[in-house]
């Protein structure tokens, strides 16, 4: 392996210096900013000042006035250019017709049925009387009143600026006819056709300078016959191309200034604007061929076109206001009406701001923003208040565990010191020996009710830390069961006790739902995770419930079994202790058993026939230090802390426990602790099997088709075969494998002391 060098370069260049920082601002420039910026600011906090439901309004009828504009302009542009286009179409067709037929149009000026202007303006040297080019009108429609649209064209024939073929726009002067005389000779010479204007006012009617004066109509396009339009001397002068017109026939009109009392629509008439179509006009040159003699103006008036705009554009406008204050009005109420949730929301949130936690906003439809917002803080309320009232009612329990607790705690204290100072006032008399030791004696119960007491609640404390608990291990129910039953008949040798086996009774139909019934049988080995002392202390508790509380000759019944559920531990765990909760465990227990699904549970009950515990006090006897009778519970040596610990020890193992009334009198515990899921029937079915069922199916193999035959077919829902599913629901115990119990064994079990001495409850359960 060789290693090249690399060759040295020169050095790398020093990095440049940072860029030298902006311009500072100037003060003017700085004042002016922090003003622009104090007037942002006070505008920005005017317009939060302004409710949503006015801003919501406003930008609804800006949006509307946008669009009607918008859509009034298009649709006034659209008319507009459609109307322009058709003009022009209909002067580019007409031109040859209107140019022929002039004598005949002609005639029609002053009727008004003609609406073309026509206008020859000679560039072949035929002049007028002045010697100026010659320029004839023989077509000028006339409006009322006798105004007349007179065109503002260029002179002489110039046409800089225009284009000969191409239609132009042109503005336009109001005239009036101010006198019309008819033309009965043939003038010869031009002074015989002079005429005297109107005080020296009128000019010619050119058209090129807008200012009033006299108009010659003739009856020909060539301009041989007809009169010629008058300079702008003053005079108005008739005469033919060769110096010599044909006056009958022909009329002269003098043109001024419109009076006053010409109405104001007439003379915007007027001065509506002209689409000109120039063209170039040809006639015989005397050799046979043709010679440009003038320019011809065509036009047609816009005011038709103008009136029929502004009536659209004053229809758009009243369509606009109408549609406005339509629009403005339905935006008003729709939005009114959706901001409405919105403010029983903020009614709602006060009430909920002074302390009602039970107020919650109307529901609205959840697929719109505020039937979501109103699902969302109704949710969120309801937790609010859940979570309130358990800190409510943990504190008030606090409270009373403390007061409960002080209170038990004072009463052995108080007898030990009683006893004490008894003790200390009969020593020096006769016979104190003897009462000494009746003293000593009740001085150790009182401390030995007061360790019992120290200790149920440091296990309480422990449970409600997660701590002193292991739900690890194995433990054998059935036999720590049989252990308790066998102590309460070894203290209560005539009590009756009854071993019985319980199974789920499916529901008849809807007046006889499903529940949990017993029969008289032997218990099969059932076996399950959890802490095996935890799980005896809960037994013990319940099974010394029995012996103090109830009468020795009444019998008692102790039931085990083993059925699927179709509910999850954990939620199992957290239902409360209530003949509800119950009802639900066993409309799962028969949902379970019907599609082999969920898990598997334990269910174990003690049934006795005692006076029992009223309905209003059955949900209360697992609260701590509840007694119904406290002073029985002391002569009993209960505490009122041994239900309290059976449902924290059986929460601990994700289980569940409640208390229901026995039948004829009496009480039920039930508990039910979950043992493993539920073993999917297709995971347990034998590999071969599919294989043979496939190769009946096949028929590739009559002994495997055989074997098909008598497979039962799978249920859809669980896998489990059709034939396990259809056997009644409740099932005795299944045992378990002999290594299972062995190893339970091993582990090793204490014996139960007396039921009377672990017991820590003071008051059936």
């Amino acid at each position: 392996m060789s290693f090249s060098r690399i060759p040295s370069g020169p050095a790398a260049p020093m990095p440049a210096p940072p860029a030298a920082a902006g311009p500072t601002m100037t003060p003017a420039a700085a004042r002016l900013k922090e003003q622009h910026e104090r007037k942002k600011n006070l505008f920005l906090r005017h317009l939060d000042r302004v409710s949503l439901s006015s801003k919501l309004v406003v930008c609804t009828i800006a949006v509307l006035l946008i669009g009607v504009t918008v859509i009034s302009f298009s649709i006034r542009t659209l008319v507009g250019n459609y109307m322009l286009e058709k003009i022009d179409r209909q002067l580019n067709q007409q031109r040859e017709l209107v140019f022929n037929n002039i004598d005949l149009l002609a005639k029609n000026d002053s009727s008004g049925i003609n609406s073309y202007f026509l206008q020859i303006q000679y560039t072949d040297g035929t002049t007028d009387d002045n010697g100026d080019p010659l320029t004839v009108t023989p077509l000028l429609p006339q409006l009322q009143s006798g105004i007349v649209s007179m065109p503002v064209l260029p002179t002489d024939g110039d046409t800089t600026g225009i284009k000969l073929g191409q239609i132009f726009t042109a503005p336009a002067v109001a005239r009036q006819v101010k006198q019309v005389q008819s033309e009965s000779s043939q003038s010869t010479s031009p002074d015989n056709s002079d005429k005297s204007n109107d005080s020296g006012n009128s000019e010619g009617s050119s058209g090129s300078n807008g200012s009033s004066g006299s108009d010659s109509s003739g009856g020909s396009a060539d301009g041989q016959s007809g009169s010629d339009t008058q300079n702008g001397t003053g005079n108005s002068d008739s005469s033919s191309g060769s110096g010599q017109s044909e006056s009958s026939g022909g009329t002269i009109r003098i043109l001024g200034n419109p009076s006053g009392n010409v109405s104001h629509s007439i003379i915007s008439a007027a001065n509506s604007p002209w689409r000109i179509l120039p063209l170039q006009f040809t006639g015989p040159d005397g050799k046979g061929g043709e010679k440009v003699r003038g320019v011809v103006y065509i036009g047609l008036s816009l005011s038709d076109q103008i009136d029929i705009m502004n009536t659209l554009t004053r229809y758009c406008v009243v369509v606009g206001i109408a549609v406005l204050l339509l629009g403005g009005s339905l935006s008003t109420l729709i939005i009114q009406h959706t901001l409405t949730p919105l403010k029983r929301m903020e009614k709602a949130a006060a009430k909920i701001a002074a302390g009602d936690l039970s107020q919650r906003i109307p529901s609205a439809p959840e697929n719109t923003e505020v039937g979501s917002l109103a699902a969302s803080l109704n949710t969120m309320l309801a937790r609010i208040e859940s979570s309130f009232h358990e800190q409510e009612e943990t504190t008030n329990k606090m409270k009373r565990f403390v007061s409960d607790a002080s209170h038990e705690l004072r009463t052995p204290l108080a007898a030990i010191h009683g006893y004490a100072e008894l003790y200390k006032m009969q020593r020096d008399m006769p016979g104190a020996l003897e009462r000494a030791d009746e003293s000593i004696e009740h001085i150790e119960k009182s401390s030995q009710r007061m360790t019992v007491l120290v200790e149920d609640l440091l296990s309480l404390a422990r449970l409600d830390e997660g701590r002193g608990i292991d739900v690890t291990g194995t433990v054998r129910l059935s036999s720590l069961v049989t252990d308790a039953v066998d102590d309460l008949h070894a203290l209560d040798p005539e009590r009756a006790i009854t071993r019985q086996i319980i199974m789920l009774e499916p529901a008849r139909d809807l007046n006889h739902p499903a529940t949990l019934h017993v029969e008289e049988g032997d218990w099969q080995d059932v076996t399950l995770p959890g802490d095996a002392s935890r799980l005896r202390q809960v037994v013990t508790n319940i099974v010394g419930n029995i012996h103090r509380y109830t009468p020795v000759d009444s019998s008692a019944e102790a039931a085990l079994g083993v059925m699927p559920a179709a509910i999850d531990p954990k939620q199992l765990a957290k239902m409360p202790a209530t003949d509800a909760s119950l009802r639900r465990f066993i409309d799962a227990a028969e949902v379970g058993s019907s599609m082999q699904t969920g898990y598997k549970y334990a269910v174990l009950r003690f049934i006795d026939h005692g006076p029992g515990v009223p309905d209003a006090s059955r949900s209360q006897i697992f609260e701590r230090f509840y007694t119904a009778d406290p002073s029985r519970a002391r002569e009993k040596g209960g505490t009122g802390l041994g239900m309290a610990i059976a449902q924290s020890v059986v929460k601990a193992h994700h289980g569940f426990i409640c208390a229901t009334a026995t039948d004829g009198g009496g009480l039920t515990l039930t508990v039910v602790l979950p043992i493993e899921p539920m073993a999917s029937a297709v995971a347990a079915q034998p590999a071969g099997a599919g294989l043979a069922s496939g190769k009946a199916k096949d028929g590739k193999s009559g002994k495997g088709a055989k074997n098909a035959k008598g497979k039962q077919k799978s249920s859809w829902f669980s896998g489990e075969s059709r034939g396990q599913a259809a056997q009644p629901p409740a099932q005795p115990v299944q045992p378990v494998q002999p290594a299972q119990v062995a190893q339970v064994n091993a582990s090793g079990q204490t014996n139960p002391g007396q039921p009377g001495q672990s017991d820590r409850s003071g008051q059936p359960s």
